[in-house]
């Protein structure tokens, strides 16, 4: 049972999270509960690969990591509940901006803001091989990146940084996700959604209050 002391304190935290994020108050406490379900106070990588797996149907290990190291945002290899809903407020309900910060950060594997032609090899090498039935798929892969090169490059420096990333999805909002799934799809995103209500109806009940 929370003492009054440390449910003032999480009162506090959700009111603060409320204004940094696309939640309310009353939203980022559900979050806090099932947070709470899932780890008494944080997420460890394994299980956040497993959320990202069974709840937002991801199976990339490469952007999987890349994603915990991007919630992850003090980098002590932990995600501290104000983390996991900054997050979760960017690929759920973030802005264009936002949306397109995460995803750079997320396809930058090395963390210098420059996504080099071996980095898009990489990622797309792990995610488009199986589906290449060429009997030597680097080609064909390779045949990818020059192509999305050609396209997202600006500056034409061989390279895309944070600004060519974000002209090119502005103009061209699918390559969003240029180098591999980042962010759930609709169906995933409104079935999270789905769950506030969910909580907030079997609080409800658990208190014997009218859900109507």
């Amino acid at each position: 049972m929370a003492t009054t002391a440390a449910k003032k304190q999480e009162a506090k935290l959700a009111k603060n999270l409320a204004h940094k994020t696309h939640f309310t108050k009353q939203e980022i406490e559900t979050l806090m509960i099932n947070f709470k379900k899932m780890t008494m106070s944080k997420l460890e990588r394994t299980m956040f690969r497993e959320i990202l797996h069974n709840t937002f149907e991801m199976t990339d290990d490469i952007l999987m990591d890349r994603i915990f190291r991007t919630f992850d945002a003090d980098n002590d290899g932990i995600i501290d509940f104000g983390e996991w809903v900054t997050g979760l407020s960017i690929i759920l309900r973030g802005t264009q901006d936002e949306k397109i910060d995460f995803c750079f950060k997320v396809y930058d594997l090395t963390g210098d803001r420059i996504i080099t032609r071996e980095e898009m090899f990489h990622m797309l090498k792990n995610t488009m091989v199986r589906q290449l039935a060429e009997e030597d798929p680097d080609e064909g892969i390779k045949d990818l990146v020059d192509l999305t090169l050609k396209k997202m490059d600006y500056d034409r420096d061989g390279r895309l940084s944070a600004d060519d990333f974000k002209r090119s999805v502005q103009e061209e909002p699918l390559l969003l996700e240029a180098f591999g799934p980042c962010l759930p799809d609709d169906k995933v995103r409104e079935a999270f959604l789905a769950t506030f209500t969910q909580t907030k109806m079997d609080t409800s009940d658990s208190l014997g209050l009218s859900t109507l």
